[in-house]
């Protein structure tokens, strides 16, 4: 039985509204390439209306329905969503693989993990309340000190399609727990999961403009809402040259932003693994999600002494992948999101060949699937550092391939990127593992693994990867502004200048 796509408006002020000029995007099912539905397309009219409603959901009764809240009492509505986003797990799970084209079994993890993240953080709204008028310990006994964390105030949240509700939830939840009021610009590529938070935002009772959800494109509803007076804060997770262009146009009012951007990242592994479990972090390291990950670990560096039966053993694990509809039982590689990804990716493959790079495996459409925007999963060997491959984030299962000799050479090679997310190194010999972990330029880094990811841990980079860490109390601080309180306790006159009466 086929999945029917909600025809939503947008989601300002806890009601469904449409556009104000009631244009609509197409949704096109990355597997099949027909047109299955629209979503509407807001533009900077709506963006206004949308920041208004936020405003005033924040200022309500003196904030006390909201903003100045006790964090308790916004961690029911929290841990109500997540209950929602449980019941309607199945449903969301394909309607996320339809929409992005991830297989259907890694989006209901992606479901469940959105479930998960609502509820810690509904843990830390509660531990909020504990934290306020934290006593400062100062010098001078006539003053007494404590410090108040308060929301930031509206945030505009800007978010990617490759994990269209996670991403946002990694945002939303954070902002929601800390008292601030938002709107929710996600990716016009995949947003049904998106606009069905808004949904769920209703059932459960949200306050209204506490949470809006605009969809549309980025010049047209992104920017609007990055460059807004009455938008307090940007968070944005994208490219790397979108960042820089949301960086610039906050600062225009000396706006706070968070950027979570691209990532080129290296998987280091050494002459001491087990060939088959690196076999399959290295490929899961590049290949979950459809490649399509900021922190893919794409640059793969082996020890030259057992490059060979390495890559053998991956070209086996590879062939072994299936590539299918995302819907089909035992999917792991579905299409990409887009025609404009696809053709993309394939631009990198051949580009790479032409630089005399060697096409191991994969790069091309599976035989199999004629229609969807599928490629086999590649694995790219004879690189060099000057190639595209080596330099570009690809954002799709493109695995590049270098060997190296000692271990001051792998550092130097897996820190030769401008880019700073996330690395991996692979070994028994766990000092050696630590000293690699001391010495990657990267903001997370994963020891006989790839890609796992916790609410609870923080998740961000450094170099053109951006800054600023989302999840873990980390994320919430993000969202926080931090008050000094000082009050003078003595009797006594501060005593500083001479009092008109003594004179």
């Amino acid at each position: 039985m086929a999945t029917s796509i909600p025809n939503r408006l947008l989601f300002i002020d806890g009601e469904w509204k449409e556009p104000i000029k009631r244009n609509r995007i197409p949704i096109i099912n990355p597997a099949t390439e027909q047109i299955i539905g629209s979503i509407p397309a807001a533009t900077a009219e709506d963006v206004e209306v949308a920041v208004e409603a936020a405003r005033k959901a924040l200022y309500r009764n003196a904030g006390k329905d909201w903003a100045s809240a006790t964090g308790a009492h916004r961690a029911k509505y929290l841990r109500a969503i997540a209950a929602k986003i449980t019941e309607r797990k199945s449903e969301l799970a394909k309607l996320e693989a339809i929409d992005s084209g991830k297989p259907f079994e890694e989006a209901a993890w992606d479901i469940d993990d959105v479930a998960g993240c609502f509820e810690y953080h509904a843990e830390l709204a509660e531990a909020l309340d504990s934290k306020q008028k934290t006593p400062i310990s100062l010098p001078m006994e006539t003053f007494k000190c404590h410090v108040l964390r308060e929301p930031l105030g509206v945030v505009g949240l800007i978010t990617p399609w490759n994990y269209p509700l996670l991403m946002a939830t990694w945002k939303v939840a954070p902002a929601l727990a800390a008292g601030c009021t938002a709107v929710l610009k996600p990716s016009e590529l995949a947003s049904i999961t998106c606009l069905e938070l808004g949904e769920v935002c209703k059932e459960v009772g949200l306050p209204p403009g506490v949470l809006n959800i605009l969809t549309g494109l980025g010049p047209e509803a992104g920017a609007p809402l990055a460059s807004h007076p009455h938008v307090d804060k940007i968070a944005f997770t994208g490219s790397s040259a979108t960042g820089s262009k949301i960086m610039t146009s906050a600062a225009q009012l000396v706006k706070p932003v968070t950027l979570e951007l691209g990532g080129k990242s290296p998987i280091v592994v050494f002459e001491d693994v087990d060939l088959d479990k690196a076999a399959e972090w290295s490929l899961f390291g590049c290949f979950w999600t459809n490649g399509q990950i900021c922190s893919a670990t794409s640059r793969l560096l082996v020890h030259e002494s057992i490059a060979a039966e390495f890559l053998d053993k991956l070209v086996k694990w590879c062939k072994n992948i299936k590539i299918s509809d995302p819907l089909e039982e035992g999917c792991r590689l579905g299409p990409l999101v887009s025609s404009g990804q696809y053709e993309k990716i394939m631009k990198f493959v051949s580009t790479a060949k032409d630089e005399g790079a060697t096409i191991l495996c994969g790069g091309e459409r599976p035989e199999h699937l004629k229609k969807g925007y599928f490629v086999k999963p590649a694995i790219i060997t004879d690189v060099k550092t000057s190639m595209q491959i080596w330099r570009e984030e690809v954002f799709g299962p493109v695995l590049c391939v270098k060997t190296f000799k000692t271990e001051d050479e792998a550092i130097e090679l897996a820190n030769d990127t401008h880019y700073g997310l996330a690395a991996a190194v692979l070994s028994q010999d766990l000092e050696r593992c630590e000293r690699m972990t001391k010495a990657f330029q990267a903001g997370i880094v994963w020891v006989n693994c790839s890609q796992p990811c916790f609410s609870q841990a923080p998740w961000g980079g450094k170099k053109r990867s951006g800054f600023g860490r989302e999840l873990g109390e980390w994320g919430l601080n993000n969202y926080l502004n931090v008050k000094q309180v000082t009050q003078y306790v003595s009797d006594d006159p501060w005593g500083w200048y001479k009092s008109p009466s003594k004179l």
